[in-house]
């Protein structure tokens, strides 16, 4: 029986997670407001949970446990200011993106940055951007429930196939009810995520003896792990500040965390979510962390790709079967929380950014959410394709998404509070921002360029340079004409 338990644990959670996603499809009005947003309609608890468990994601239970064990418990505090920053991030553009949004109709991204900044060129490649460097994150799911349910299983649910079986899942529930039944998802998600996060970590610290017992053997073991340097001394001062900008340009520029704004009922519930945000994120990051600290007293010298599986490898050394795989279905949820909303947040981006405005502007409403279950289908195709040769470090992975994306925080601030912002400035700081990620990414950039911060604060100091000095150019030559006709008539005047 306790052999079968892990099968059990994992069917059961699939089936109410697409028992919940069948009652949003009901409830659906199959229009493309309510498809993709939910007909702006999400209330305070429900926002907080998709909010949280949008961005709690594969990074989350791996990526963490991942860092915790290459660099330490000087991790924990980085990622929990990192994200109290961000929820500063999420008011100033979300309250703002939220009365635009439903004073104009808005549903993506890009369709804000059009209706402040008219100019086609830069919304087609804002849009390409946001597209382009969230598909990396999008794929971290299926490789992460590949990962689990492999070792869950023993290896009876091979990699590709456990992230083709959570795809597939996903798909459906997405496909069917768009945002309600990612948002009811949500909630049943978030909740098992944080509950066995928590079980998690108490019952591997009392195999273990105890969390001081074990925080004092991993002392013993690697003093560097309890460093403010870390492991290898690497998080020096610098380091740190550029992973809390990180954090802060990049969430809300994650179009499943953008349309999270649009969907709210009201200024409340976003004000409720990121008053919660990150307090809860302070609780919980620590678990994920403290797992991976610990992982050098059972599993020493792992690197690369290995690194990144302590999580479950604890979880099997430490804790009994049948509450390693409710741990395990934590994790999952966590993973098909992220995955359903950045399906559809893409999806709506290429069906209103690309196909509505581009090849049919007479779409109906019907035809514009058909498309976008297309999309959802296809997205997660791309995806699991690009799974199929994980990265060697998840944080690295996650890390050159989130840089591509913080190149747009700099124009989207200028659009919801710049004034006489000129639109071809903001496109040159994207492209001339993307193309030093690209840079720095193929090492073309010299890393002594970076002057010892991430490559995301040059970057996008770079980019928002751009936008002031271009806006205060383009001024500046709007107006030379007006002073050039008023000095050749002021000798009129005088005589």
């Amino acid at each position: 029986m306790e052999a079968l338990f892990p099968y059990i644990a994992i069917a059961t959670y699939l089936l109410g997670t697409l028992g919940i996603g069948l009652i949003g499809y009901r409830q659906q009005d199959n229009t493309v407001e309510d498809f993709f947003l939910a007909n702006r309609s999400i209330g305070p608890l429900l926002l907080f949970f998709t909010l949280a468990s949008t961005n709690f994601s594969a990074f989350f239970f791996l990526g963490f446990a991942g860092a915790g064990y290459r660099i330490g418990i000087s991790y924990y505090p980085m990622m929990a200011f990192g994200t109290g920053f961000a929820a500063l991030s999420f008011y100033y553009i979300g309250y703002k993106a939220w009365v635009l949004g439903k004073q104009k109709g808005l549903i993506t991204p890009s369709e804000l940055i059009q209706d402040r900044l008219p100019n086609q060129p830069l919304k087609l490649l804002f849009m390409a951007v946001m597209v382009i460097f969230t598909l990396p994150y999008l794929t971290l799911q299926p490789i992460g429930a590949g990962y689990l349910l492999e070792g869950l299983t023993g290896g009876a649910i091979p990699y590709f196939w456990g992230a083709t079986l959570l795809t597939i899942a996903i798909v459906f529930y997405v496909f069917l009810g768009g945002m309600r039944s990612v948002a009811l998802t949500d909630v049943l998600q978030g909740i098992l995520m944080c509950v066995l996060m928590l079980v998690a970590v108490f019952a591997i610290a009392q195999g273990l003896g105890g969390i001081s017992v074990a925080n004092q053997t991993a002392y013993d073991l690697k003093p560097a792990l309890f460093s403010r340097g870390g492991l290898d001394q690497s998080f020096t001062p610098k380091t740190w500040f550029s992973y809390m900008c990180l954090w802060s340009f990049t969430l809300p520029m994650f179009p499943q965390m953008f349309m999270r704004f649009y969907s709210a009922k009201s200024a409340q519930p976003l004000k409720v979510s990121i008053l919660l945000y990150p307090i809860v994120a302070g609780v919980l990051f620590i678990c994920p962390v403290m797992i991976g600290v610990w992982g050098h007293i059972a599993f020493s010298d792992l690197v690369g790709k290995a690194a990144d599986q302590i999580f479950p490898m604890m979880l099997a050394q430490y804790t009994s079967t049948g509450l390693s795989s409710l741990v395990i279905v934590g994790a999952l949820a966590a993973f098909m929380s992220t995955m359903d909303s950045q399906l559809l947040a893409l999806s709506s981006m290429l069906t209103r950014d690309v196909y509505t405005a581009y090849f049919r502007k007479e779409a109906s409403l019907a035809e514009q959410t058909l498309v976008g279950r297309i999309w959802v289908v296809i997205l997660a195709g791309i995806g699991l394709e690009i799974a199929t040769n994980p990265p060697d470090a998840i944080l690295a992975f996650a890390t050159q998404a989130f840089t591509g994306l913080s190149v747009l925080f700099p124009t989207v601030i200028a659009a919801l509070y710049g004034r006489k912002v000129n639109a071809w400035s903001c496109l040159i700081s994207i492209g001339i921002g993307e193309l030093a990620v690209l840079g720095v990414q193929t090492k073309v950039v010299p890393a002594s360029w970076m002057l010892g911060f991430l490559p995301v604060v040059p970057i996008v100091a770079l980019s928002a340079l751009i936008i002031v000095v271009g806006s205060a150019f383009a001024q500046a030559s709007m107006k030379q004409p007006k002073r050039s006709e008023n000095h050749h008539r002021s000798p009129e005047k005088t005589c």
